[in-house]
């Protein structure tokens, strides 16, 4: 792991992108989406230059002495993704001192829990695409999936021990809140219990814990007073939870969903996303139609086509967009304690954009 740390203390920022940039791009590696939530001028510019840094050292965690190891460790790395986590890790820290090289570890960690996460998470919904690539259960096996995401949680473990006892026991708590997110979501609600509450409550478990740790780690390494850091991790799990559920509504409203799958893919595989919820609790008679086809997987080709349609002009929909704006709206709130100034605005603008971005 000499390499991956290494890769933190600094590497060249030639050629990144003055200003606002949707995507950049350093060498080889993959484009990273920025978010055009995010500002112009010298606050672009250096989450520009610290996601540089994590991009490099996270191309230097996922390596290997083994070439078949380094290519099922770097596969979903190698697709991109939002790298949401590592630049709100960047943006929190912006408000003490981001040069930290312990901010930019703390920023590759949160992304190596949450990629370990998804080569969990692909075997147990059985996916064929994450990222608009082959997942890798299906690219090599389940059991290839499941160990390459234990190989990186142990990279993330290695990482995170070098930040002390205080992050290796906050680290541990996250994951004990990823996975028992998980196994409530795989066992669903219990008797008598709200299905709403359970979902939101597992959105908090498996995305918003994950999003919170990764602004309280920013700030936290940054040196930011430990009362703000306190509120920007409460911003983190609202806004997490809202950005979880804005992808969930985005793959009903858009013809492609964030993970590259085709539209309506939860609809497919009987996920239950807010919506769904929504609709099958609900008893009016002109939606019996909608609560008849997803009560269970909807892989008919025509019977998903007007499931998704149904759905996308139902009251389930706006009731379910209605919750999205109150976790964006309770994020928000947080940011009464952030000092007025660039951070405070991208913040806002990413509590504003989480809801827009399902319009």
């Amino acid at each position: 792991m000499t390499g991956a740390r290494a890769a933190i203390d600094g590497i060249p920022t030639e050629g990144l992108p003055p200003g606002r940039s949707h995507t950049w791009h350093r060498g080889s590696t993959p484009a990273s989406t920025i978010g055009p939530w995010l500002p112009e001028g010298d606050l672009g510019t250096a989450l520009a230059e610290g996601l540089a840094r994590v991009e490099a050292a996270l191309t230097a965690a996922v390596g290997s002495e083994h070439p078949f190891v380094r290519e099922a460790a770097g596969h979903l790395m190698a697709a991109g993704g939002k790298r949401f986590r590592p630049m709100l890790a960047l943006l929190t820290a912006q408000l003490g001192a981001p040069d930290r090289p312990q901010v930019t570890q703390a920023a590759v960690v949160c992304e190596l829990t949450h990629l370990a996460t998804l080569y969990h998470d692909d075997v147990m919904d059985e996916a064929a695409v994450r990222r608009g690539a082959p997942s890798a259960n299906s690219r090599w096996s389940n059991s290839v999936a499941i160990l390459t995401g234990d190989l990186l949680f142990a990279r993330a473990s290695d990482l995170v021990a070098d930040l002390g006892p205080d992050a290796v026991r906050i680290q541990a708590r996250t994951f004990e809140r990823l996975v028992t997110g998980q196994i409530r979501e795989t066992v669903g609600p219990q008797p008598g219990e709200d299905p709403v509450a359970h979902h939101l409550a597992v959105l908090a478990d498996k995305t918003g814990s994950l999003v919170a740790t990764s602004a309280r780690f920013g700030a936290e390494f940054a040196g930011v007073d430990e009362s703000l850091v306190g509120a920007l991790t409460a911003f983190g799990e609202e806004v997490g939870v809202a950005f979880q559920l804005s992808d969930d509504l985005l793959d009903i409203v858009s013809e492609v969903s964030t993970s590259g799958k085709a539209a309506g893919t939860d609809l497919r595989e009987g996920i239950a996303t807010l919506p769904v919820l929504y609709a099958l609790a609900g008893d009016d008679p002109a939606d019996a139609r909608l609560r008849e086809l997803v009560s269970a997987p909807v892989t008919d080709p025509e019977d998903h086509a007007e499931a998704l349609a149904l759905l996308r002009s139902s009251a389930a929909l706006s009731r379910a967009t209605g919750v999205l704006r109150e976790y964006a709206d309770r994020a928000r709130a947080q940011l009464a304690a952030v000092p007025a100034g660039d951070v405070r605005d991208a913040l806002s603008a990413l509590c504003d954009y989480v809801v827009t971005r399902t319009s």
